[in-house]
């Protein structure tokens, strides 16, 4: 019986479908999940952790604090592009922080990091347009070793996020 987590226990008192898959405990990237779960890779969604620029104010010419990090949720067979991404959001730029940072900036593990888990947390999500081609994705638990299938209209409406086409199929950045 998969792990039953502050996801699934938020899940349950929402009444929202879902389904909970046990993964192996060591950090699976999206495809490896996919394979391990015998789902198609382009329904497995991966969450990346993406900064924004730190702005200078021209007034003072001090640097305002750096806003909350967004969570570009795609399709484990893509990356993020990360010049859609800031175009949507209407940045300059946005960057990729390294594996530890993101898990410094989210408190979770990488393999672990979930738009689900980080409800109220103040991140803005992003999910690629490509999810709604799909009744349901798959994206982790909030811990590794736990995968959710949930509906795709849930996943938006519980995290507010907006969808745009943010990622393209090819190496990382």
């Amino acid at each position: 019986m998969p792990p039953v987590n502050n996801v699934t226990r938020f899940l349950d008192a929402r009444k929202v479908p879902y389904t909970a898959f046990e993964t192996p405990g060591e950090k699976l990237g999206a495809l490896a999940t996919a394979e391990f779960l015998n789902v198609p890779p382009e329904t497995v969604f991966k969450t990346i952790v993406v900064t924004r620029d730190k702005r200078s104010t021209p007034q003072s010419g001090s640097v305002e604090k750096p806003r909350k990090p967004i969570l570009a949720v795609i399709p484990g067979t893509n990356v993020v592009d990360l010049k859609l991404l800031a175009a949507f959001l209407g940045e300059k730029k946005v960057h990729l922080p390294t594996e530890r940072e993101a898990e410094g900036l989210t408190g979770l593990q990488a393999g672990g990091i979930s738009p689900l888990a980080l409800i109220n947390k103040g991140f803005q999500v992003v999910i690629d347009s490509a999810a709604q081609k799909y009744p349901e994705i798959h994206v982790s638990g909030g811990q590794r070793g736990l995968n959710i299938r949930l509906p795709v209209t849930a996943l938006v409406k519980l995290t507010n996020a907006r969808l745009a086409s943010i990622s393209r199929t090819g190496e990382e950045n």
